[in-house]
């Protein structure tokens, strides 16, 4: 299984009037694919939000695979 890491990202209009854009949950996720990461993701936030839908908080979800350096053997 790889690694993940879910960011669920929201676009806010800042104070000065430009569009900004704020992550409002940062996970890391074990997963066969990225898919599935972004899935499981999606359960996890609105459990931890007490949400019934994750987009009421995030406007779109972005997942990036986490590498791992393996160093070889001396």
């Amino acid at each position: 299984m790889a690694r993940y890491t879910v960011r669920f990202l929201k676009d806010i209009l800042g104070e000065n009037g430009r569009q900004a854009e704020i992550c409002q949950s940062l996970l890391e996720i074990e997963a066969a694919n990225s898919g599935d990461a972004a899935e499981l993701a999606k359960k996890k936030f609105c459990e931890k939000q007490r949400l019934k839908e994750w987009s009421l908080h995030a406007d779109r979800v972005h997942v990036a695979e986490n590498k791992v350096e393996t160093k070889a053997a001396s």
